[in-house]
């Protein structure tokens, strides 16, 4: 598998990807035990050419459960007994992750409440406190 991650505009030589297989968890009897399917995908963002800024940024954001220790992005991929498809898995999730990191967030339009919808809030108000009056002790 020595092909690039391609996403969109950006492409990821594939010596910035490092991946490593180790023993999957769960069950499996003697397969789980003896074979290395599940893979851990590491990818260092940080220091990717292939990278502009605004999407280390947003990946910064985005990925902030998914660092190590060293502040690389790891992905696992545990749901096949075959090593290659969980590599492919993996892989998956990270172009899924690149490509959201390439969508630009939308920006927020400053709204304000709608007139009508200040009267009812205040009626609203109004009922509720009468309501809670009724509840009070009145001493005669």
């Amino acid at each position: 598998m020595s092909d690039d991650l391609e996403v969109g505009p950006l492409r990821v030589p594939e010596g910035e990807l490092v991946w490593v297989a180790v023993r999957a968890s769960g069950p499996g009897g003697q397969n789980v035990n003896k074979v290395s399917s599940k893979v851990e995908l590491r990818f260092d963002f940080e220091s990717s050419a292939s990278l502009p800024e605004r999407v280390r940024v947003r990946l910064r954001v985005l990925a902030r459960t998914r660092l190590d220790g060293e502040g690389r992005i790891l992905l696992t991929s545990q749901k096949t007994r075959d090593q290659r498809k969980n590599l492919e898995d993996a892989r998956t999730k990270l172009g899924e992750l690149l490509a959201s990191a390439l969508l630009e967030p939308k920006k927020r339009k400053a709204t304000k409440p709608s007139f009508s919808s200040k009267v009812r809030r205040v009626d609203e108000k109004k009922r509720r406190g009468q309501t809670k009056a009724g509840r009070r002790f009145k001493d005669d």
